[in-house]
């Protein structure tokens, strides 16, 4: 069922690279895997004990799916309408099959959809949902009482919130109740509802003709008029629009810049550090995410063209996050990718367009070997901390090493070509960060080279990530920034060494 991935596509990849087959072959099987997910929530649903998910709660469960299946089944606006499907049907809950998963049957479906729920389906963010609901319908039979149940109650209920979305985004009218979660109704791609209660309240959602009117008791109604492709606007002061930002390139589609979801939050759990605080822009923050943006293109284009090819293959949504407290000014910034997640980047408000590109490049490279792992084996590693990697302060196990190294050869890579660049500014610059980037690679590539539990393919890929890394020795940075480059790195191995060496087993060391 998944690709097998080509020789040539693995050592693409190994380049961070990735030409538009390889980086296609990506998408269509992390789609692939997002549409068997939502189907294991509809069927994790139905094995489930009563006493964790009711029979009303699967029975909604089923019409939500039935929508999202008609929605699925419509043609395209550009297509030949099927003469047999009438698209001012009005949907009933009744003449729906609900047990189809939406595009089981052509899973392979390329990454520009073929309709608007596939787009809506394919969000970044509806896979750490069905991560959620996964959780909660996996508990033991019992009881859903407590944070648990209330969570697994709130996760079920914005499947509710997603088949409409889809539905009215194929144009299919229908009339269903939704409900808010504490006091918010979030749609996802077109806005959220505050409720004139709080808690979780029950909103009635009708929608024909391209407007959503959203009812609830002692406020008046609200009517969203719905955009197209994505966003819907409102003059009622309760609702608040999803935003985007402009297509990456000018044949690019907007991008949503999503502080609306719920399911935005990163997990709890060392690998993020603290990066936790999604953030709720406002008209300030979004202007300097815009100004940012403006110049994006053009900053990763004078890194390598394949490096905006990629972004724009990729990238599917923005989720803006708080900025830590010691991150600090100038061109700080954090960001992050959520492997369930794929097409979702995080990041606090850049600085400016040269670091928002850099970000993208950072964490792209992360989505694509994520992305890889899951079709190759690339190694039988275990998850033992014991790794000196010279960007973290603590041991890394196998896997993290070879993810940092990875990202932080392209990160050398795209500096490297802004410094090959004439006339740029910050050229001076660019060659720094070049030279600290190649250092940081080089002092990590022994250990992953080295590793007896790389497989046939993982070895391929880590000699090409190797001999890349050679190659940039061609064209030197300046020696004084090698110099400093260097320094740091032995600083840092020998500061690795004072905390970490003793009590661990030799690694790369």
């Amino acid at each position: 069922m998944f690709p097998v991935v080509p020789e040539q596509a693995l050592l693409e990849l190994a380049r961070t690279e990735g030409g538009p087959d390889t980086l296609a072959l990506l998408v269509r099987d992390q789609d692939t895997r997002r549409l068997l997910l939502l189907r294991a929530v509809l069927d994790a649903a139905e094995a489930a004990e009563r006493s964790v998910c009711s029979t009303a709660q699967k029975a909604r469960l089923r019409e939500d799916w039935a929508l999202l299946t008609e929605a699925d089944r419509m043609p395209a606006a550009d297509a030949t309408p099927d003469p047999g499907h009438r698209r001012g049907h009005a949907a009933t809950r009744s003449d729906r099959d609900g047990r189809a998963l939406p595009g089981a049957g052509s899973a392979q479906a390329p990454a520009s959809f073929a309709n608007p729920a596939r787009a809506r389906l394919f969000h970044p963010l509806t896979g750490p949902w069905a991560r959620s609901c996964l959780r909660g319908l996996d508990a033991a039979p019992g009881p859903a009482e407590g944070e648990r149940g209330l969570r697994l109650r709130r996760d079920l209920a914005h499947f509710s919130a997603i088949a409409a979305v889809v539905a009215a985004g194929a144009g299919i009218p229908f009339s269903t109740r939704l409900t808010a979660r504490a006091g918010v109704l979030a749609l996802p791609s077109l806005g959220a509802l505050h409720t004139a209660r709080s808690g979780d309240v029950p909103v009635d959602v009708t929608c024909a003709d391209g407007r959503l009117v959203l009812r609830q008791a002692d406020a008046p109604d609200v009517t969203v008029h719905l955009e197209s492709g994505a966003g819907a606007w409102s003059g009622a002061l309760a609702w608040t629009p999803a935003h985007a930002l402009p297509g990456l390139t000018p044949a690019a589609p907007p991008l949503p810049l999503d502080d609306l979801d719920p399911y935005r939050e990163l997990p709890p759990g060392p690998r993020h550090g603290n990066l936790r605080t999604p953030l709720a822009l406002d008209d300030a923050e979004r202007k300097r995410w815009l100004q940012a943006w403006s110049g994006t293109a053009l900053a990763l284009r004078s890194g390598g063209a394949q490096r905006l090819a990629e972004a724009g293959a990729l990238l599917r949504c923005l989720v803006p996050l708080e900025t830590p407290p010691d991150v600090g000014t100038g061109r700080g910034s954090c960001s992050a990718t959520r492997r369930e997640a794929f097409g979702g980047l995080l990041s606090s408000t850049p600085p400016d367009s040269v670091t928002l590109a850099a970000t993208l490049v950072h964490e792209l490279q992360h989505a694509k070997l994520a992305a890889l792992g899951d079709l190759v084996t690339l190694h039988r590693a275990g998850p033992a901390a014991r790794y000196f990697a010279p960007w973290r302060t603590d041991p890394r196990p196998y896997d993290g090493l070879l993810q940092g190294t990875y990202s932080h050869l392209a990160m050398a890579a795209f500096y490297q070509r802004r410094a090959l660049v004439g006339g740029l500014p910050d050229r001076d610059w660019a060659w720094a960060q070049h030279a600290r980037y190649r250092a940081q690679v080089g002092a990590a590539l022994p250990a992953l080279v080295g590793s007896p539990d790389l497989t046939v393919r993982g070895r391929r890929f880590v000699d090409e990530m190797a001999a890349t890394h050679d190659r940039m020795a061609d064209h030197p940075a300046p020696r004084g920034h090698v110099a400093r480059a260097q320094a740091y790195v032995v600083s840092a191995r020998a500061l690795w060494n004072q905390r970490h060496g003793s009590a661990l087993p030799p690694s790369n060391g």
